[in-house]
């Protein structure tokens, strides 16, 4: 575990220099210590892949009583994968007409059409951050097998509900926006409402498994066809 000012009234914690379930869990088990210790000298927690974003109260603690407060609490912080997280399935239509990427993906990789939706939906993924646009979390990691890279031209406008892979991540965009993952479905689920409470229905440290759906599936859960999709 390495501590790192990060501001005048924020400290880094960083909990290893590789992704991984066990260094997530870790993240999610020092969020909930320190949320349950501290919360009353803090303004905010950032948990991301291996770090964690701590900002403080400069009305009621300081520097070096935060960071000998958090070695203090974290030092014996336990190395067990698994984590309190929540398992969330997310229903996919996945389909050339909901995934333009899809076929090249699989073309690409030796597969079928078939073979990528078995791969992307048989795993169990974690949410490692929320980032890029509110509810937008990154999860991992696919399989290699259907790992890609970042389209070499990012779309103006990617639908919100598009599944999505770039390298060995896998995400579902929660609002219309550019970007250059590649697109092999369509997501139903909301993935941020701010009227809502929670506002996301999911959270770092949380699984997340995708769900097969037909196209009237889909429809029926709420689904929005994109531009183009008749």
């Amino acid at each position: 575990m390495d501590i790192r000012v990060a501001g005048e009234n924020a400290l880094i914690i960083y909990f290893g220099e590789q992704t991984s379930p066990e260094v997530s869990a870790r993240v999610q088990q020092a969020v909930s210590v320190l949320q349950n210790e501290l919360a009353d000298e803090l303004i905010d927690m950032v948990p991301s892949y291996a770090s964690l974003l701590v900002i403080y109260n400069l009305m009621v603690t300081d520097h070096l009583h935060i960071r000998n407060q958090i070695e203090r609490l974290l030092s014996g912080l336990g190395s067990a994968e698994n984590s309190d997280g929540k398992v969330v399935t997310l229903p996919a239509w996945y389909s050339s007409e909901a995934g333009p990427d899809l076929e090249d993906l699989a073309r690409n990789a030796g597969l079928t059409t078939d073979e990528v939706i078995q791969l992307h939906s048989e795993a169990e993924y974690r949410v490692y951050a929320i980032g890029f646009a509110p509810g937008f979390a990154y999860l991992g990691e696919v399989d290699p097998r259907i790992a890609a890279p970042r389209l070499s031209t990012p779309r103006q406008k990617v639908p919100r509900g598009a599944i999505a892979i770039a390298d060995r991540q896998t995400a579902v965009y929660p609002a219309v926006s550019p970007g250059g993952w590649n697109l092999i479905g369509l997501c139903p689920t909301r993935m941020f409402k701010p009227e809502a409470d929670p506002t996301m229905p999911v959270q770092v440290g949380d699984r997340i498994k995708f769900s097969p759906v037909s196209r009237e599936e889909f429809l029926e859960a709420g689904g929005e066809l994109p531009e183009g999709v008749a």
